[in-house]
């Protein structure tokens, strides 16, 4: 079965937020272990994999439904971002970098969400 999911523009922005979140939160501070780390990378994680599940289904009300879900987790990492910044867990740099890659997914995975619309 071909990874169709690959060539969709919204999926490889999600995968690159999620890859980059990931290396991000290695220096996050040890009892971060099972909170803040965690969540932030579930969040980050759910995006690609609710577009990869979503067009699995093969169904665009489903398609909709998942990138929809994805969407919400993308407003997840929004907030946890912040608040990983505001606590000093991530630099300004690094802080910037994931905001403008998150940003980006956004544009895309919205777009990628309104096609699936009525029309």
């Amino acid at each position: 079965m071909e990874k169709a999911y690959k060539n969709l523009m919204a999926w490889q922005k999600a995968d690159q937020l999620a890859y980059k979140i990931y290396l991000s939160t290695r220096s996050f501070p040890r009892e971060e272990m099972y909170g803040l780390t965690s969540q932030l990378r579930r969040a980050a994680i759910s995006i690609p994999t609710n577009i990869v599940e979503g067009i699995g289904r093969q169904n665009r009300n489903e398609i909709k439904q998942f990138s929809n879900i994805a969407l919400g987790s993308l407003r997840e990492v929004e907030y946890l971002l912040e608040f990983c910044f505001k606590l000093e867990y991530i630099s300004r740099e690094i802080y910037e970098e994931l905001e403008a890659i998150r940003t980006e997914t956004g544009a895309l995975l919205w777009k990628f969400h309104k096609s699936f619309s009525s029309n």
